[in-house]
């Protein structure tokens, strides 16, 4: 038997519509060769949708767009924790490019692994999928796993910092004076403040849309996996009634061969009978002849 690795990247390299006959023939497999522990690893993977396989055909067939991916995720996220504008809008229209390459790419891959057409690829799944790997790191080490099971996306890579405004106070309107025009120094600190609060609080509103994202995911999962066990046991079932059907029609064919052996001997049975009582008949004829002698 192939080990385990090789045989799950096979599974999540075929087109998903065959995955689930692959895998409980691959559970079978382990089976027969006494690896219990691999067939229940095995049980446990998931079947994938057609986007999260697009995906992972990128991720095992081009490992190497994936590590790209990575590295401009990582100077995407060092951008804006700095707030380099020049540098994050050059990285931006980089990220765009390069998402677009990995959308060609994959999608290259999967009609040739499986001869759909593209316009029938769910290609915006994808691309979804491959901006939200270059926004959240997490979701990158899933990517470049090779085993996703569905498709992700992300809310966004922040906005822009609105401008700071000043109160005019009552005082003010009274001396009918223009508030004092800051200096450079502290419009620029005042900025610097504003995109710090505007980043602060992008990345709470993010991580309670991660965490609801998080959520949903772990009770969607939690149904996806006891859907994919009651399955599991339906065709267990069938398999058992499929083989207690074939032990009844096999006791049912001896029995019938059976009754037409028991029949038969029946039949001769019947034939003996009758020429024992013709032959009774025959001697008893003759002694009563020789009595009347």
């Amino acid at each position: 038997m192939l080990g385990i690795d090789v045989v799950t990247r096979r599974l999540y390299e075929a087109p998903p519509d065959g995955f689930v006959a692959a895998r409980a023939a691959a559970i079978e497999d382990a089976r027969r060769g006494g690896d219990r522990d691999a067939a229940k690893r095995l049980a446990a993977l998931k079947k994938p949708t057609v986007a999260a396989w697009v995906v992972n055909l990128v991720a095992l067939r081009r490992p190497e767009l994936i590590e790209e991916l990575v590295e401009l995720s990582t100077a995407l996220r060092a951008a804006q924790r700095e707030l380099r504008g020049d540098q994050l809008r050059e990285l931006s229209t980089q990220r765009r490019q390069f998402v677009s390459s990995l959308v060609a790419a994959a999608r290259r891959l999967a009609v040739e692994e499986s001869g759909t057409a593209a316009g029938k690829l769910p290609l915006g799944d994808v691309e979804a999928t491959f901006t939200a790997a270059l926004a959240d790191p997490e979701i990158a080490v899933q990517v470049r796993s090779g085993r996703l099971i569905r498709a992700v996306s992300y809310a966004g890579f922040g906005e822009v910092p609105r401008p700071r405004l000043r109160l005019v106070t009552d005082e003010d309107a009274e001396t009918g004076e223009a508030p004092p025009e800051p200096s450079s120094a502290t419009r620029e600190r005042a900025a610097e403040e504003q995109r710090r609060r505007e980043s602060e609080r992008r990345r709470r509103e993010l991580e309670r849309e991660l965490n609801t994202a998080r959520a949903d995911e772990r009770r969607a999962d939690g149904r996806l996996e006891r859907a994919e066990d009651a399955e599991r046991e339906a065709e267990h079932l069938v398999e058992d009634l499929d083989a207690e059907l074939a032990e009844l029609e096999r006791r049912r064919t001896e029995a019938v061969a059976d009754v037409a052996r028991r029949k038969t001997a029946r039949r001769a049975a019947e034939r003996d009978a009758a020429a024992a009582r013709r032959r009774v008949g025959d001697v008893q004829g003759a002694l009563d002849e020789l009595e009347a002698t």
